[in-house]
């Protein structure tokens, strides 16, 4: 699991006009899934994601009481080191991805923090407005 996470003054989703999930004042979180990841992965991933130190004052979102947009990004797989137009064969199917984005959001979710999300498989307009700007890439 891979995961681009970004301090945001505000940050939303956009799909078919809607506005599907909106924040301000804390994380956007770009989340990708590979093949080999599990339940556990997400668990860990959104562990990491709540107590990343990452927010003024090095504190965390699970300090702050930040909110969190979770975005899923299956394009953090993407490899492009040969040509230039890039492979995707190491992002794992939407089958598997899916409930493994969701699980993500439930275990924050478990953890107290308040998330918003993207809708998978949508064409989505993201917006945000980056703090610092302060961008970590989380890898698992």
């Amino acid at each position: 699991m891979r995961a681009v996470v970004q301090t945001v003054g505000r940050a939303s989703v956009t799909v078919d006009g809607e506005v599907v999930g909106a924040i301000s004042d804390g994380l956007l979180v770009l989340l990708g899934v590979t093949h080999s990841d599990t339940v556990e992965t997400a668990r860990t991933m959104a562990r990491k994601v709540h107590e990343l130190r990452i927010l003024d004052d090095e504190r965390s979102a699970a300090d702050a009481g930040a909110a969190i947009l979770v975005v899923s990004q299956f394009t953090l797989y993407g490899d492009a080191r040969k040509g230039r137009r890039p492979s995707w064969t190491a992002a794992a199917p939407a089958e598997i991805a899916e409930p493994l984005v969701e699980e993500m959001v439930r275990a924050l979710r478990q953890r107290g923090a308040t998330v918003e999300t993207g809708r998978f498989r949508a064409h989505m307009l993201v917006e945000s407005v980056n703090v610092g700007p302060r961008t970590i890439l989380l890898d698992l």
